[in-house]
């Protein structure tokens, strides 16, 4: 009994976490010359975390990075390129460059929400080939992302003005797959549990 009640609990659980996260869409992504396009040697890297919001119209930018053989001077998002996974694309985001992101800088942190439904978010040709919205915009960048077409990029100076390190950006599990995964797991540990005490039971070894 008490095995079924912790089994419940656990489903509850998973099943409770789902409509909570269900509209935020996390995105990840490498950065490296190697990446680029064309390829580089430089022994920069870095990490991309893009967190999109579709019902609130947001998205997180979260970047860090260092080991950069030149100073940023400007970081954004392309899309959308004709390929999954490689080519290059025009920006799609604000430009020059991501509000406030760090400038002259070989190293460095970066986090910043944007109002996807406004239309300063987006580079202007990228708005008017999305149909001079932003809501048409933020829906094809969505697209892109998902399609495995968009990518994270930070340029620098003198080095590498059309960028020293890049990645594509990929959904990582959504936190109900977690929660699932996790209940999963539990029932599994509490089926071989309850086996092995019911083969002691049956063989007259008894378990505290």
């Amino acid at each position: 009994m008490k095995l079924n009640v912790l089994a419940a609990g656990c489903l509850l659980t998973a099943a409770v976490a789902m409509p909570a996260v269900a509209q935020t869409t996390v995105y990840t992504a490498n950065l490296t010359g190697p990446n680029e396009d064309p390829p580089n040697s430089s022994p920069g890297i870095g990490t991309a975390m893009i967190t999109i919001n579709q019902d609130a119209g947001t998205m997180r930018v979260e970047e860090s990075f260092s080991g950069l053989t030149g100073n940023v001077s400007a970081s954004h998002i392309h899309c959308c390129t004709t390929t999954r996974h490689e080519g290059l694309a025009g920006v799609a985001t604000v430009s020059p460059t991501f509000t406030s992101f760090p400038s002259g800088v070989m190293a460095g942190d970066y986090d910043h929400t944007f109002n996807m439904l406004d239309a300063s978010s987006y580079n202007l040709p990228f708005l008017n080939a999305n149909g001079g919205t932003a809501q048409g915009a933020f829906d094809a960048l969505v697209a892109g992302i998902n399609d495995g077409r968009a990518y994270a990029n930070i340029h620098t100076m003198p080095e590498f003005p059309g960028g020293e390190i890049r990645g594509f950006l990929a959904p990582i599990p959504e936190p109900e797959t977690y929660a699932m995964l996790l209940a999963g797991l539990a029932m599994v540990s509490m089926m071989a549990w309850r086996r092995r005490l019911l083969s002691c039971e049956d063989s007259g070894v008894r378990i505290s």
